[in-house]
C-alpha cells in the first residue's frame, strides 16, 4: 500500500485557516468562520472543507462533540515558521540564511528600534552559544 507524501507547506488559504487555529487554540467550523475577516464571505461547507483537507495533511486535529467537530492545531506555529523560513533560505537564498537576513534588513524601512531589537537578539544568541 502507497502512502501519500505528507504536505510540509500551506497554501494562503490554508495558512489564514491555521493562523486563527493557532489565535483559538481550538476551534469549530463556525468559530473559524466567525473569527476571519468579515468581508471574507466563505460558505460553511468550504470551511468545513479546508479544515477537513489541513487534517488530511496532518496540520490539525479533530474531535467530534456531539455533531460538530472541534479542531485543533497539530504543529506548533513557531515550528511551521522554522520550516517555512529554512525552506525559503534554502530555495531562494541558495541555503545562506546570511543573505536572507540582509535582504530583509536591506529592503524594509525598519526602524532604529526595530534594528536595536534584532541586534539583542543576535548579541543573546552569541552569548548563549559562547557559553
Amino acid at each position: 500500500m502507497s502512502r501519500k507524501r505528507k504536505v510540509k507547506f500551506l497554501t494562503e488559504v490554508e495558512l489564514e485557516f491555521m493562523s486563527k487555529l493557532w489565535e483559538l487554540g481550538e476551534a469549530t467550523v463556525r468559530d473559524v468562520q466567525d473569527a476571519l475577516a468579515p468581508a471574507r464571505k466563505l460558505a460553511y461547507t468550504s470551511a468545513a472543507t479546508i479544515l477537513r483537507i489541513l487534517e488530511q495533511k496532518e496540520f490539525v486535529t479533530s474531535t467530534k462533540d456531539g455533531k460538530t467537530f472541534v479542531y485543533r492545531p497539530a504543529l506548533e506555529k513557531d515550528e511551521y515558521q522554522s520550516r517555512s523560513l529554512r525552506n525559503l533560505s534554502e530555495k531562494l537564498f541558495d541555503n545562506t540564511p546570511v543573505s536572507l537576513v540582509a535582504r530583509l534588513v536591506d529592503d524594509n524601512d525598519l526602524s532604529e528600534e526595530a534594528l536595536d531589537e534584532i541586534r539583542a537578539l543576535i548579541d543573546n544568541r552569541l552569548r548563549d552559544d559562547n557559553r
